[in-house]
Protein backbone atom coordinates (compact mmCIF):
# COMPACT_ATOMS: atom_id res chain seq x y z
CA UNK A 1 0.00 0.00 0.00
CA UNK A 2 1.47 3.14 -0.77
CA UNK A 3 0.25 6.98 1.22
CA UNK A 4 1.55 10.00 0.48
CA UNK A 5 1.46 13.47 2.17
CA UNK A 6 2.40 16.76 1.01
CA UNK A 7 5.51 16.19 2.72
CA UNK A 8 6.47 12.36 1.59
CA UNK A 9 5.74 8.61 0.86
CA UNK A 10 5.11 5.87 2.94
CA UNK A 11 5.17 2.00 1.24
CA UNK A 12 3.07 0.01 4.14
CA UNK A 13 3.98 -3.79 3.43
CA UNK A 14 0.31 -5.73 4.05
CA UNK A 15 2.59 -9.16 4.17
CA UNK A 16 4.57 -7.83 6.88
CA UNK A 17 1.58 -5.73 8.43
CA UNK A 18 -1.29 -7.88 8.02
CA UNK A 19 -3.91 -5.68 10.66
CA UNK A 20 -4.28 -2.49 8.60
CA UNK A 21 -7.10 -0.99 10.78
CA UNK A 22 -5.33 1.52 12.53
CA UNK A 23 -5.12 3.34 9.08
CA UNK A 24 -9.11 3.64 9.49
CA UNK A 25 -9.77 7.02 10.98
CA UNK A 26 -7.54 8.75 8.13
CA UNK A 27 -9.93 8.17 5.41
CA UNK A 28 -13.07 7.83 7.73
CA UNK A 29 -13.54 11.50 7.60
CA UNK A 30 -14.40 14.79 5.80
CA UNK A 31 -10.64 15.76 5.88
CA UNK A 32 -8.03 14.63 4.53
CA UNK A 33 -9.23 14.38 0.73
CA UNK A 34 -8.17 11.10 -0.12
CA UNK A 35 -6.60 11.41 -3.94
CA UNK A 36 -6.45 8.57 -5.56
CA UNK A 37 -6.29 7.24 -9.13
CA UNK A 38 -9.10 4.85 -10.74
CA UNK A 39 -9.16 3.88 -7.06
CA UNK A 40 -12.80 2.22 -7.75
CA UNK A 41 -10.96 -1.82 -6.78
CA UNK A 42 -8.59 -0.85 -4.32
CA UNK A 43 -11.89 1.20 -2.00
CA UNK A 44 -14.10 -2.11 -2.62
CA UNK A 45 -11.11 -3.99 -1.45
CA UNK A 46 -10.49 -2.19 1.90
CA UNK A 47 -13.38 -2.13 2.40
CA UNK A 48 -14.45 -5.56 1.83
CA UNK A 49 -11.30 -7.05 3.72
CA UNK A 50 -10.79 -4.47 6.20
CA UNK A 51 -14.04 -2.72 6.63
CA UNK A 52 -13.01 1.12 6.14
CA UNK A 53 -15.18 3.96 5.39
CA UNK A 54 -14.02 6.80 3.04
CA UNK A 55 -15.58 10.00 3.25
CA UNK A 56 -13.78 12.68 1.17
CA UNK A 57 -12.55 11.05 -1.97
CA UNK A 58 -10.97 12.74 -5.27
CA UNK A 59 -9.99 10.17 -7.98
CA UNK A 60 -7.79 12.04 -10.50
CA UNK A 61 -9.02 8.98 -13.08
CA UNK A 62 -12.77 10.06 -13.10
CA UNK A 63 -11.52 13.68 -13.13
CA UNK A 64 -9.63 13.28 -16.21
CA UNK A 65 -12.70 11.58 -17.63
CA UNK A 66 -14.91 14.66 -17.15
CA UNK A 67 -12.29 17.10 -18.94
CA UNK A 68 -12.57 14.63 -21.92
CA UNK A 69 -9.52 12.38 -21.77
CA UNK A 70 -8.93 9.18 -23.37
CA UNK A 71 -5.74 7.72 -22.44
CA UNK A 72 -6.90 8.06 -18.58
CA UNK A 73 -3.09 5.76 -17.56
CA UNK A 74 -1.80 7.33 -14.49
CA UNK A 75 1.49 7.95 -16.45
CA UNK A 76 -0.04 9.10 -19.12
CA UNK A 77 -1.83 12.07 -16.85
CA UNK A 78 0.86 13.03 -15.12
CA UNK A 79 3.00 13.60 -17.76
CA UNK A 80 0.44 15.28 -19.65
CA UNK A 81 -0.66 17.85 -17.05
CA UNK A 82 2.63 17.60 -15.11
CA UNK A 83 5.04 17.25 -18.06
CA UNK A 84 6.93 14.49 -15.69
CA UNK A 85 7.69 11.18 -16.61
CA UNK A 86 6.99 8.10 -13.95
CA UNK A 87 9.99 5.05 -13.78
CA UNK A 88 9.48 2.21 -16.20
CA UNK A 89 5.74 0.12 -15.62
CA UNK A 90 6.64 -2.99 -12.89
CA UNK A 91 3.08 -4.07 -13.29
CA UNK A 92 4.01 -7.34 -14.35
CA UNK A 93 6.08 -7.91 -11.28
CA UNK A 94 5.35 -10.41 -8.95
CA UNK A 95 4.76 -7.98 -5.76
CA UNK A 96 4.45 -10.79 -3.55
CA UNK A 97 7.64 -11.77 -3.45
CA UNK A 98 10.01 -10.26 -0.64
CA UNK A 99 12.38 -8.27 -0.81
CA UNK A 100 11.15 -5.94 -2.99
CA UNK A 101 13.48 -4.79 -5.71
CA UNK A 102 14.65 -0.76 -5.37
CA UNK A 103 13.21 -0.23 -8.97
CA UNK A 104 9.77 -1.79 -7.17
CA UNK A 105 10.17 0.41 -4.50
CA UNK A 106 10.67 3.54 -6.39
CA UNK A 107 7.85 2.32 -8.80
CA UNK A 108 5.62 2.30 -6.02
CA UNK A 109 6.50 5.59 -4.54
CA UNK A 110 6.02 7.39 -7.76
CA UNK A 111 2.60 5.65 -8.22
CA UNK A 112 1.12 8.41 -5.36
CA UNK A 113 4.13 10.83 -5.10
CA UNK A 114 2.69 13.55 -7.78
CA UNK A 115 -1.35 12.90 -7.25
CA UNK A 116 -1.41 16.18 -4.92
CA UNK A 117 0.11 18.10 -7.64
CA UNK A 118 -2.12 16.10 -10.47
CA UNK A 119 -5.35 16.65 -8.48
CA UNK A 120 -4.38 20.55 -8.34
CA UNK A 121 -4.24 20.58 -12.13
CA UNK A 122 -7.56 18.50 -12.65
CA UNK A 123 -9.35 20.61 -10.06
CA UNK A 124 -8.60 24.11 -11.61
CA UNK A 125 -9.40 22.85 -15.47
CA UNK A 126 -12.73 21.68 -14.05
CA UNK A 127 -13.53 24.31 -12.26
CA UNK A 128 -13.15 26.38 -15.54
CA UNK A 129 -14.95 23.81 -17.60
CA UNK A 130 -17.90 24.34 -14.83
CA UNK A 131 -17.38 20.75 -14.26
CA UNK A 132 -15.86 20.45 -11.22
CA UNK A 133 -19.24 19.66 -9.10
CA UNK A 134 -20.10 17.17 -11.75
CA UNK A 135 -16.41 15.44 -10.32
CA UNK A 136 -17.16 16.20 -6.44
CA UNK A 137 -20.43 13.98 -6.53
CA UNK A 138 -19.17 11.51 -8.75
CA UNK A 139 -16.16 10.63 -6.43
CA UNK A 140 -18.62 11.32 -3.19
CA UNK A 141 -21.10 7.93 -4.59
CA UNK A 142 -17.68 5.87 -4.89
CA UNK A 143 -16.73 6.86 -1.18
CA UNK A 144 -20.34 6.34 -0.17
CA UNK A 145 -20.65 2.98 -2.52
CA UNK A 146 -21.22 0.11 -0.63
CA UNK A 147 -19.52 -3.17 -1.91
CA UNK A 148 -21.59 -6.49 -1.55
CA UNK A 149 -19.73 -9.66 -0.26
CA UNK A 150 -18.85 -11.88 -3.15
CA UNK A 151 -21.64 -14.35 -4.22
CA UNK A 152 -20.42 -17.85 -5.86
CA UNK A 153 -22.02 -18.15 -9.36
CA UNK A 154 -21.88 -21.70 -10.17
CA UNK A 155 -22.11 -20.81 -13.75
CA UNK A 156 -20.31 -17.88 -13.87
CA UNK A 157 -17.62 -19.77 -16.15
CA UNK A 158 -20.53 -19.73 -19.04
CA UNK A 159 -19.78 -16.19 -18.86
CA UNK A 160 -16.01 -16.56 -20.40
CA UNK A 161 -16.16 -15.03 -23.61
CA UNK A 162 -16.37 -17.98 -26.57
CA UNK A 163 -17.60 -20.61 -23.73
CA UNK A 164 -21.15 -21.18 -25.70
CA UNK A 165 -19.25 -22.31 -28.82
CA UNK A 166 -17.14 -25.01 -26.92
CA UNK A 167 -18.83 -28.51 -27.06
CA UNK A 168 -20.54 -30.39 -23.89
CA UNK A 169 -17.01 -32.08 -23.09
CA UNK A 170 -15.09 -28.67 -23.85
CA UNK A 171 -17.45 -26.84 -21.59
CA UNK A 172 -17.13 -29.29 -18.85
CA UNK A 173 -13.66 -28.85 -18.73
CA UNK A 174 -13.89 -24.88 -18.72
CA UNK A 175 -15.92 -25.84 -15.95
CA UNK A 176 -13.24 -27.88 -13.61
CA UNK A 177 -10.29 -25.13 -14.70
CA UNK A 178 -12.92 -22.26 -13.33
CA UNK A 179 -13.14 -24.00 -10.14
CA UNK A 180 -9.44 -24.83 -10.12
CA UNK A 181 -8.58 -21.08 -10.43
CA UNK A 182 -11.23 -19.95 -7.99
CA UNK A 183 -9.82 -22.17 -5.25
CA UNK A 184 -6.17 -20.91 -6.34
CA UNK A 185 -7.27 -17.22 -5.96
CA UNK A 186 -8.50 -17.63 -2.54
CA UNK A 187 -5.51 -19.44 -1.44
CA UNK A 188 -3.65 -16.73 -2.84
CA UNK A 189 -5.77 -14.10 -1.60
CA UNK A 190 -5.42 -12.73 -5.09
CA UNK A 191 -8.35 -11.50 -8.08
CA UNK A 192 -8.38 -14.81 -10.14
CA UNK A 193 -8.09 -12.94 -13.09
CA UNK A 194 -4.17 -12.41 -11.67
CA UNK A 195 -4.06 -16.11 -11.24
CA UNK A 196 -5.07 -16.75 -15.20
CA UNK A 197 -7.15 -14.84 -17.51
CA UNK A 198 -9.96 -16.29 -18.92
CA UNK A 199 -8.23 -16.34 -22.35
CA UNK A 200 -5.91 -19.08 -21.17
CA UNK A 201 -8.66 -21.29 -19.81
CA UNK A 202 -10.78 -21.14 -22.78
CA UNK A 203 -8.07 -22.03 -24.71
CA UNK A 204 -7.18 -25.12 -22.39
CA UNK A 205 -10.82 -26.19 -22.33
CA UNK A 206 -10.36 -26.27 -26.63
CA UNK A 207 -6.74 -27.94 -26.60
CA UNK A 208 -7.87 -30.17 -23.36
CA UNK A 209 -4.14 -31.22 -23.72
CA UNK A 210 -3.37 -34.68 -21.36
CA UNK A 211 0.41 -33.61 -20.40
CA UNK A 212 2.18 -30.63 -19.07
CA UNK A 213 3.79 -31.02 -22.79
CA UNK A 214 0.60 -30.09 -24.42
CA UNK A 215 -0.26 -27.54 -22.08
CA UNK A 216 2.71 -26.16 -23.01
CA UNK A 217 2.35 -25.22 -26.64
CA UNK A 218 -0.81 -23.38 -25.78
CA UNK A 219 -0.45 -19.59 -26.11
CA UNK A 220 -0.61 -17.58 -22.56
CA UNK A 221 0.86 -20.66 -20.77
CA UNK A 222 4.18 -19.22 -19.91
CA UNK A 223 7.05 -21.04 -17.92
CA UNK A 224 5.94 -19.76 -14.91
CA UNK A 225 2.35 -20.77 -15.40
CA UNK A 226 3.38 -24.25 -16.60
CA UNK A 227 5.85 -24.08 -12.90
CA UNK A 228 3.26 -23.33 -10.49
CA UNK A 229 -0.35 -24.42 -11.89
CA UNK A 230 0.52 -26.76 -14.87
CA UNK A 231 0.09 -30.41 -12.82
CA UNK A 232 -3.54 -28.75 -11.31
CA UNK A 233 -4.27 -27.94 -14.83
CA UNK A 234 -3.93 -31.33 -16.21
CA UNK A 235 -5.77 -32.61 -13.68
CA UNK A 236 -8.48 -30.55 -14.55
CA UNK A 237 -8.57 -31.20 -18.11
CA UNK A 238 -8.71 -35.25 -16.77
CA UNK A 239 -12.06 -34.55 -14.85
CA UNK A 240 -13.55 -32.72 -16.88
CA UNK A 241 -12.86 -35.49 -19.75
CA UNK A 242 -14.05 -37.60 -17.39
CA UNK A 243 -17.39 -37.02 -16.92
CA UNK A 244 -20.09 -38.52 -17.91
CA UNK A 245 -22.92 -37.58 -20.31
CA UNK A 246 -25.56 -37.11 -17.43
CA UNK A 247 -22.83 -35.00 -16.15
CA UNK A 248 -21.80 -32.48 -18.63
CA UNK A 249 -22.77 -28.94 -17.65
CA UNK A 250 -25.84 -27.60 -19.84
CA UNK A 251 -25.65 -24.15 -20.87
CA UNK A 252 -28.71 -21.97 -19.19
CA UNK A 253 -31.42 -20.80 -21.03
CA UNK A 254 -31.58 -16.79 -20.92
CA UNK A 255 -34.59 -15.85 -22.37
CA UNK A 256 -34.35 -12.22 -24.23
CA UNK A 257 -36.41 -9.37 -22.01
CA UNK A 258 -39.34 -8.38 -23.62
CA UNK A 259 -39.20 -4.52 -24.00
CA UNK A 260 -42.72 -2.71 -24.78
CA UNK A 261 -42.74 -0.52 -27.23
CA UNK A 262 -42.66 2.57 -25.54
CA UNK A 263 -39.70 1.73 -23.87
CA UNK A 264 -37.76 0.89 -26.91
CA UNK A 265 -38.82 4.17 -28.12
CA UNK A 266 -37.77 6.15 -25.35
CA UNK A 267 -34.49 4.30 -25.40
CA UNK A 268 -33.80 5.21 -29.03
CA UNK A 269 -34.74 8.89 -27.90
CA UNK A 270 -32.35 8.86 -25.12
CA UNK A 271 -29.49 7.18 -27.55
CA UNK A 272 -30.07 9.99 -30.30
CA UNK A 273 -29.81 12.73 -27.43
CA UNK A 274 -26.97 11.52 -26.08
CA UNK A 275 -25.30 11.18 -29.45
CA UNK A 276 -25.51 14.96 -29.99
CA UNK A 277 -24.43 15.69 -26.60
CA UNK A 278 -21.48 14.13 -26.47
CA UNK A 279 -20.17 15.51 -29.40
CA UNK A 280 -21.06 18.74 -28.29
CA UNK A 281 -19.46 18.43 -24.95
CA UNK A 282 -16.60 15.98 -25.82
CA UNK A 283 -17.65 13.37 -23.53
CA UNK A 284 -17.81 9.45 -23.93
CA UNK A 285 -21.05 8.09 -24.06
CA UNK A 286 -20.56 6.19 -21.53
CA UNK A 287 -19.89 8.96 -18.95
CA UNK A 288 -22.73 11.03 -19.86
CA UNK A 289 -25.19 8.92 -19.86
CA UNK A 290 -24.51 4.97 -19.48
CA UNK A 291 -26.59 2.48 -20.99
CA UNK A 292 -27.68 1.10 -17.53
CA UNK A 293 -29.22 4.39 -17.03
CA UNK A 294 -30.59 4.71 -20.04
CA UNK A 295 -32.90 1.61 -19.47
CA UNK A 296 -33.68 2.80 -16.57
CA UNK A 297 -34.84 6.42 -17.52
CA UNK A 298 -36.89 4.95 -20.39
CA UNK A 299 -38.80 2.14 -18.03
CA UNK A 300 -39.13 5.58 -15.54
CA UNK A 301 -40.19 7.81 -18.40
CA UNK A 302 -40.21 10.79 -16.26
CA UNK A 303 -41.85 14.47 -16.94
CA UNK A 304 -40.57 16.21 -14.66
CA UNK A 305 -36.71 16.84 -13.63
CA UNK A 306 -37.19 16.29 -10.04
CA UNK A 307 -38.69 12.98 -11.02
CA UNK A 308 -35.83 12.32 -13.59
CA UNK A 309 -33.54 12.90 -10.59
CA UNK A 310 -35.00 10.60 -8.22
CA UNK A 311 -34.38 7.77 -10.75
CA UNK A 312 -31.31 5.43 -9.49
CA UNK A 313 -27.63 6.44 -10.34
CA UNK A 314 -29.36 9.83 -12.16
CA UNK A 315 -27.24 12.10 -10.33
CA UNK A 316 -27.76 15.61 -9.24
CA UNK A 317 -25.31 17.00 -11.55
CA UNK A 318 -27.24 15.29 -14.96
CA UNK A 319 -30.65 16.17 -13.24
CA UNK A 320 -29.30 19.71 -13.06
CA UNK A 321 -27.34 20.18 -16.25
CA UNK A 322 -29.36 18.05 -18.66
CA UNK A 323 -32.31 17.31 -17.04
CA UNK A 324 -34.45 19.90 -19.68
CA UNK A 325 -32.95 18.25 -22.33
CA UNK A 326 -33.56 14.66 -21.46
CA UNK A 327 -37.32 15.21 -20.66
CA UNK A 328 -37.87 17.11 -23.50
CA UNK A 329 -36.15 14.19 -25.32
CA UNK A 330 -38.70 11.94 -23.84
CA UNK A 331 -41.38 14.13 -24.98
CA UNK A 332 -40.73 13.32 -28.43
CA UNK A 333 -40.50 9.85 -27.93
Amino acid sequence: MQLATPDGVWLIDPLALPDLTPLAPVFAGHSPVVVVHAGDNDLAHLKRRYGFAFRSIFDTSIAARFLGGKSLGLDTLIETWLGLVLPPSRQRDDWSARPLTPAQIDYAAADVRHLFALKARLTAELSASGRLAWVEEECAALAAHIVPERVVDPDAYVGVKGARELPPQGLGILRELWALRESLARAADRPPFKILSEEILLAIARAAPRDTAALATLPGVTPRVLGRWGQGLVAAVERGLALSEADLPQLPHRPRPRIPGAVSRRVEALRKWRAGATERLGLEPGLLLPNRLITQIAEAAPRTIEQLAAVEGVRRWRADTFGGEIIAALGGS
